[in-house]
This record gives C-alpha cells, sequence and structure tokens, in this order.
C-alpha cells in the first residue's frame, strides 16, 4: 500500500486539469498575443482560467495576475511594492516564521537599505495583534503575514491584523501569504482587508510552475519582470497558456463540495493525531482542534532524527517530509526552521520533527497504515539510534 503525505510539498495534477493542459498544448496551442484565430483561442484559454481564479476570490478579473508559482507571486508582490512605494518610506513588517521566498525578498531590500521588523510568534506560532500595532511606523508601507503557516499550521488572524493595519497607517498595504491556505479556507481579500495575496498552483492540484497574485486594483506596484508588457505589463513574458488553463480549472475544482473536502481533511487530522497520541516521546507541535488548518501535522519523535523517521517510511511506501520541502532542499544544506524555533524547540527537537500533510483524496486507509508503521519503525529507530 502506498500513502502519500506530503501534499504541502506538493499535490498530484487532477485528472480535469490535466485535460485542460493537454488540450491547449496540442489543440489549442497559439500564442495569446498573436492576432491570428489561434492566438485568439490561447488569450481565450488565459480569460477564461483568469475570471475562474477571480470568481473563488471574489475579485475582478484585472486583479488576477498569472505567475511562474508562489516563489515568483511574493516576491512580486513584496519586490514590486516596495520599489513603488519608497519615497513614502522604507519600513516593512513581516515575521520571523514566513516561507523563504518572503524572508529572501526582505532580506534583499534590507541591503537596499530599507528597514525591516520581524514579528515574534508564541509557542502555537501566532502573532501578537498588540506586537504588530506597536511595530506600525508612519513610514511603513508593507506588512507581510502568511495566512497558514507551511509547517505546523497556524492560521494567523489575518482579518483582525488587517483592521490593525488599515486603522494604524492607512497607506500602509498588507501582503498575504495563501498558499497554504487557498483551497483549504474561503478567501475573500476585499472582505479580509488584504491588498495583495499570493497563491500556488501545485499545492491545489494544478501543474507546478503555475501560480497567481491578486493585486487589489489601484495598489500601487511596479513590475520585477520586463518585455512584452503582457498582463497590463505586469508580468511580461508569453503566458503559460497550458499551466494557466489547468490553474484555473483546478482553482474552480478546489472550492467544489468545498465544506464536504474541509470535514474530510479534518477527519483525517484528528485521526492521525489520535493514532499516534499513545506513542510515546511524540508530540505534536501547533494548534490544535479547529484553530489549526485541516491538512497540516507537525511531529516531533524524540530521539529520533527527521530523516531517519522519513527514510524508514519510505521504504513502506509512506511519503511524509522532514519540515518544508524548501528548506529541506537535497541540492543546499538543510537549516534550522525558523518556524520551529520561533515556537521554542530545540534545535534537536527541530532535528526530529517530520511534516505530515493531507489532501482531500487522501483515504483513511492511507491515514491508518502510516500509523499502524509509525508505531512498529519508530521504537525501533529509537532502540537503534540509543544503541
Amino acid at each position: 500500500m502506498e500513502a502519500y503525505l506530503d501534499n504541502s510539498a506538493t499535490t498530484r495534477c487532477s485528472g480535469r486539469a490535466v485535460a485542460c493542459m493537454l488540450k491547449a498544448l496540442t489543440e489549442e496551442y497559439g500564442n495569446p498575443s498573436s492576432l491570428h484565430g489561434r492566438g485568439k483561442e490561447a488569450e481565450d484559454i488565459v480569460r477564461e482560467a483568469r475570471a475562474k481564479v477571480a470568481g473563488t476570490l471574489k475579485a475582478d478579473e484585472k486583479e488576477i495576475v498569472f505567475t511562474s508559482g508562489g516563489t515568483e507571486s511574493n516576491n512580486l508582490a513584496i519586490c514590486g511594492t516596495a520599489l513603488a512605494n519608497r519615497r513614502a518610506g522604507r519600513h516593512i513588517i513581516t515575521t520571523g516564521i514566513e516561507h523563504a521566498s518572503v524572508l529572501a525578498p526582505v532580506d534583499f531590500l534590507k541591503e537596499q537599505g530599507f528597514d525591516i521588523t520581524y514579528l515574534g510568534v508564541d509557542k502555537e506560532g501566532r502573532i501578537s495583534l498588540k506586537e504588530l500595532k506597536e511595530a506600525i511606523r508612519e513610514d511603513t508601507i508593507l506588512v507581510s503575514i502568511m495566512m497558514v503557516n507551511n509547517e505546523i499550521g497556524t492560521v494567523e488572524p489575518i482579518a483582525e491584523a488587517a483592521k490593525v493595519i488599515h486603522a494604524a497607517n492607512p497607506k500602509t498595504l498588507f501582503h498575504v501569504d495563501a498558499i497554504q491556505a487557498y483551497g483549504k479556507y474561503r478567501i475573500l481579500p476585499r472582505r479580509l482587508g488584504t491588498d495583495l495575496l499570493s497563491v500556488s498552483g501545485h499545492k491545489i492540484h494544478a501543474p507546478k510552475g503555475t501560480g497567481f497574485l491578486y493585486i487589489r486594483e489601484k495598489t500601487k506596484i511596479r513590475p520585477i519582470l520586463f518585455g512584452g508588457g503582457q498582463q497590463r505589463g505586469m508580468r511580461s513574458g508569453t503566458e503559460n497558456v497550458p499551466g494557466v488553463a489547468a490553474l484555473g480549472e483546478a482553482a474552480s475544482e478546489s472550492y467544489e463540495d468545498f465544506d464536504t473536502k474541509t470535514a474530510h481533511l479534518r477527519a483525517l487530522r484528528e485521526r492521525f493525531i489520535d493514532g499516534t497520541a499513545q506513542m510515546e516521546g511524540v508530540t505534536i507541535n501547533g494548534p490544535k482542534g479547529q484553530e489549526a488548518a485541516p491538512h497540516i501535522v507537525s511531529v516531533t519523535v524524540d530521539g529520533v532524527r527527521s530523516e531517519v523517521i522519513l527514510h524508514a517510511l519510505e521504504e513502506k511506501q509512506i511519503y511524509v517530509s522532514a519540515g518544508s520541502a524548501c528548506a529541506s532542499n537535497k541540492s543546499a544544506q538543510p537549516s534550522a526552521s525558523r518556524t520551529l524555533e520561533g515556537i521554542g524547540l530545540s534545535r534537536q527537537a527541530q532535528e526530529s520533527t517530520i511534516r505530515v500533510s493531507f489532501c482531500a483524496d487522501t483515504t483513511v486507509e492511507e491515514v491508518d497504515y502510516a500509523v499502524e508503521e509509525m508505531r512498529k519503525v519508530i521504537p525501533f529507530l529509537r532502540r537503534y539510534t540509543r544503541k
């Protein structure tokens, strides 16, 4: 039996998304900038996909910019707004537990002379609205906070944060990394009070290399890619029509039978937690119950390194991750988890933590199989490690 429980790293592309992609690759393969019929077909595909995405957010179609994924969306949101608004100020606020695709561009801006404030979090990974309010200044041009933490599933108080930000400084823009939240929560940016919102396609059963950025109308932002002026000049480059088509379909699909899917995810999460609760030296990190995202569980296994657990489970065809997939990239030296460090875990505990994540296609049988094998393998690995 196989149990793929690493859906926060990536999801399997849905059949409907693949069908849309194949059609755009083989039948309606024109360049959307071309003036002939084939170009018009491709342009219509992009327009239809944009309408589908906008519909899930109750947004205007012109507020959607297609990108190559979450990293580009976050970079465009952060660098684009910083460059466009630097005359108004050079102060940016974010948290210490953001994804690398937020922290890296923030670090870049710091090198360019911007002043950065990093908010702390409590033991469950949640920011303090009081600390946020006290951090906002007259020269604060941007606040960037993720909605759902990619490692422990903490849900940040985005709506409340937006009220605090706009009350303290109405000119401050608010960016939300919704990469782990989109498709798991109903997200209406205007109601939430967000100005920019990032989404990645391969987290919602669309292909890798797809994503979008919501940019509220009249938000002051500059492009970071220059060329032919596609997408109203905000993101030059020939559109990835097959990927965009698949993304639009996956976005629509994510919100079909939404309540049923979310309930299923929560049931899987609780079943997994209940199954591991009696295991010696096993701790669940982050918030519990309804306060946590429905699809992510962070598990610390005392006395066993995460990569050892990962590979032991892999031998049983159970696939989990050792924290964030980007943080544990094989091409780089694994670094300490800012999230786990932020909630107070020791370096030893961080190195013994795995992430389990579900999707709507995950079955009860897969979860039970994973729990059963963990009960067998963890005591064995712990004895082996002690020797």
